[in-house]
């Protein structure tokens, strides 16, 4: 079985419109909506063209995979006159950039804009990056609004699968995980914050799985070089402390939803960098088995992560989870081999059995519309490639 972790490549089209709301030109709402209906039939297509068993609508109606939810949550009040900057890398990863400053300042220059269509306005480009992502408040108590969109993504997407037959579909969903400012007079904690999202966001992870589809959740679990609440060199403790806070946070969101209709991705940050401060798996793997997930979506083809297929040979993989390890990379326009894929299958095979291994990406190909991390060619033949190194292993391992 195939999958991958959600985004997709935007065509330029709806690019071209994200940016433009982003530089205040009006957003004819109509427009875009019947432009994402229709790409999301194609984008749905091609998956099943190439192989793809397990699907998701690209994310192609947010302009993110996580700020998204700012117009879907009330409570939350975008500071119109603060923005926080689309810069270089190494205000998010300053170990990194100490560590490799000459890299990260270059990369920084560049990654957002290197791979998006050429038919886009650089100017315009340069202006939405500079509105950049809004600071937002909380004002009142969070409340879940955006059920009109969110019926809009999951009426797109089951018209887009009507004419397929897929074993599945999942969607992508922000987890209740933000840097928001507050009062105590709102909230008196960030954990009390933190449980106050994950009771709002529970409503859009029911309406996913109320709808037919997988719901899939991230916990990008820090690395040491990021900063953590202000740190900016936590210690593995202070990681696995705020963690821990989050894994709990989820399960109370995920309590009313089957666990075996639910996927947890975690990555290291989806960044084509060096990924050397990177925690291992072996830290965490016993704290993430606790998140109330059946798919464990995992990089598996970062070369800083793909040994880690062994960690399974020493921790049990509970009866009632399943592996869904990266067997290609989002991250290099390097097309892998299906031999590749097909061999990286098998190793986590024969550690928790052939049914019990779902074959994926590393992460999204376009996170947001300026994260887009291949071109778009690249990317479906990385996904054709998937699908070939599936069927190879098939073979393989079932004769």
């Amino acid at each position: 079985m195939t999958t991958h972790v959600g985004s997709l490549v935007r065509p330029a089209a709806i690019l071209e419109m994200i940016i433009d709301d982003l530089v205040g030109i009006p957003l004819d709402r109509e427009a875009f909506d019947a432009l994402v209906a229709r790409c999301v039939k194609d984008v749905v297509a091609r998956q099943a063209e190439v192989g793809i068993d397990i699907p998701s609508d690209g994310e192609f109606s947010k302009p993110d995979f996580h700020n998204y939810v700012v117009k879907r949550l009330g409570g939350l009040e975008v500071q119109t006159t603060q923005r926080r900057s689309i810069g270089a890398t190494g205000m998010y990863y300053p170990k990194l950039a100490e560590e490799f400053p000459g890299f990260m300042q270059q990369y920084g220059d560049m990654y957002r804009t290197m791979w998006l269509p050429e038919e886009l306005s650089r100017e315009k480009i340069a202006q939405a990056l500079k509105v950049a992502v809004p600071l937002t408040t909380v004002t009142r108590p969070i409340t879940y609004e955006g059920q009109d969109e969110l019926k809009r993504d999951l009426d797109n997407f089951a018209a887009a699968l009507a004419p397929h037959d897929f074993a599945d579909a999942f969607v992508p969903a922000a987890t209740p995980s933000r840097s928001d400012s507050f009062s105590d007079e709102v909230y008196s904690s960030e954990e009390q914050y933190l449980y106050a999202l994950a009771d709002a966001m529970a409503v859009e992870y029911k309406a996913i799985v109320d709808a037919g589809y997988l719901v899939q959740l991230d916990l990008g679990l820090p690395s040491r070089n990021q900063v953590l609440h202000g740190k900016t060199n936590p210690s593995i403790e202070d990681l696995r402390r705020a963690s821990e806070m989050h894994v709990e946070a989820y399960n109370h969101a995920l309590r009313d939803i089957p666990t075996d209709r639910v996927r947890y991705h975690l990555c290291w940050g989806s960044m084509n960098t060096p990924h050397t401060t990177d925690v291992p798996l072996t830290e965490f793997v016993e704290m993430i088995l606790k998140i109330n997930a059946k798919y464990y979506v995992l990089e598996g083809a970062n070369p800083r992560h793909e040994h880690e297929w062994m960690v399974w040979k020493d921790v049990k993989l509970p009866d009632d989870k399943v592996l869904v390890p990266g067997m290609v990379s989002h991250q290099t326009n390097v097309v892998e081999h299906p031999e590749l894929v097909s061999w990286r299958i098998q190793n986590y095979a024969s550690v928790v059995g052939r049914e019990r291994v779902v074959a994926g990406t590393d992460c999204g190909f376009s996170q947001g519309w300026t994260m887009q991390r291949v071109h778009e060619e690249v990317q479906w033949a990385k996904l054709k490639a998937l699908a070939d190194g599936a069927a190879l292993a098939t073979k393989a391992l079932w004769g």
